[in-house]
């Protein structure tokens, strides 16, 4: 029998572990797989020969893999060259393979990571390896395209709606004129700051105002939002994506973003821009939060609809190649909405790779200041569910990763 890898890519969230947890159980489970290999920090690690022998993992620990934060096997932010100038970096991941008599390769992450996938399945076609090349979704920016919504989102929008929430009761509490901003992750998609409107209740309407990447932000405007409902509100509160920008394509973060290798620009400071802004402009007590990396790896306020999903799409991963599939990435299907239901597939990684999902123009009101109901209705059913983890001298328990702070 072949053996297989499996390796994690991009950036952490809350739900990864869950599909490699998923990818492992339907290996160990398989009758085509004899060994799985898991790629310590994604592709670099095959180039390296740095591998974890997954084979005999208990179901005990892939119960609180499944369960834990960031990514077991550690992470890269490596592009692969394209294949015309890169023939030795593919001629040395496929030489690897051999080797290591690997049937199957299982790429779990984002964007760059379906490019990933995408390149090395060119590659397998053009030498004519019979190597599956499979992609596994995640991110919690939830732009993937194809799919209706990528694991890791959930959780971290459960998070961020709770934490807006718990804001909103800390920021009630003092009978001032007062406005709180709150920076949430999304460069170029809006769905997580989105999510904060999940906080919103009956007596509280936190985050007063949302605004999103897909549309431009008018600082004129911005400040006249504020102080209109100043006189009603008292307390205003504003959810803002680091990535808003003006009707130019300027970011408001900085006049100048660091670029990853991957071409994608490096923000912050958006929060602390506005607070400035509001400070000299309408002369009430304004702070800003900065959630930042909070979002990507709280365990403690999984969704467990979103860890479900995640196995599932890890699972059906090794299903899907059993079948003989390639050059793929798991997709989720919603079919309803209430009752929530939805079907697992597939989907050419060519399709996927390289395009990005944004929030649809029709989900945000025509001002750009706000979402609509069908936005909600969208996220609702992704939050729900809660994860029971376990817990020593009264703070989670995660498995060791000394493999990876050694």
């Amino acid at each position: 029998m072949k053996n297989c890898i499996v390796a994690q890519s991009g950036g952490p969230t809350v739900a990864i572990n869950a599909s490699l947890a998923g990818v492992i159980d339907g290996v160990i489970k398989s009758e085509k797989f004899d060994k799985i290999y898991g790629s310590v920090h994604g592709i670099q690690g095959v180039l390296k020969g740095e591998f974890l022998d997954l084979t005999q993992s208990s179901s005990k620990f892939i119960q609180e893999l499944a369960k834990s934060p960031a990514m077991y096997l550690g992470s890269c932010r490596f592009k692969l060259p394209n294949m015309e100038d890169g023939k030795d970096t593919y001629d040395a991941i496929f030489d690897c393979f051999e080797e290591m008599n690997i049937g199957a390769f299982f790429y779990i992450g984002g964007n760059d990571s379906m490019d990933t996938v995408d390149k090395l399945s060119q590659y397998a076609k053009k030498i004519g390896s019979d190597i599956k090349i499979a992609g596994i979704p995640k991110t919690i920016d939830n732009d993937l395209v194809v799919t209706d919504h990528t694991p890791g989102f959930g959780s971290a929008a459960k998070y961020i709606a709770t934490s807006m929430r718990e804001m909103a009761y800390d920021t009630y509490i003092y009978d001032i004129e007062s406005v709180l901003i709150v920076e949430i992750m999304g460069r170029d998609a809006g769905w997580l700051t989105a999510a904060s409107a999940l906080a919103r209740t009956e007596f509280s309407e936190a985050p007063h105002l949302i605004y999103l990447p897909e549309t431009n932000f008018d600082e004129d405007e911005f400040i006249e939002d504020i102080k209109r409902l100043l006189p009603y509100k008292k307390n205003v509160i504003v959810a803002v994506s680091e990535g808003i920008h003006d009707k130019d394509g300027n970011y408001i973060s900085a006049t100048s973003a660091v670029a990853d290798k991957f071409g994608h620009a490096q923000l912050s400071g958006t929060g602390k821009y506005l607070e400035n802004l509001v400070s000299s402009r309408v002369g009430v007590k304004v702070r800003s939060v900065e959630i930042n990396v909070l979002q990507r790896s709280a365990a403690h306020m999984a969704s467990k609809s979103d860890l479900d999903e995640a196995f599932e799409l890890g699972l059906m991963a090794v299903k899907f190649v059993e079948n003989g599939n390639s050059e793929f990435m798991t997709t989720i299907r919603r079919t309803s909405n209430e009752p929530y239901s939805y079907e697992i597939s597939h989907s050419p990684v060519i399709d996927i790779a390289n395009k990005a999902k944004s929030v649809p123009r029709e989900w945000i009101n025509e001002a750009g200041n706000d979402v609509t109901e069908d936005m909600l209705t969208y996220l609702k059913p992704l939050v729900m569910g809660e994860v029971q983890l376990s817990y020593v001298d009264g703070i989670p328990s995660y498995p060791n990763i000394n493999h990876l702070t050694s």
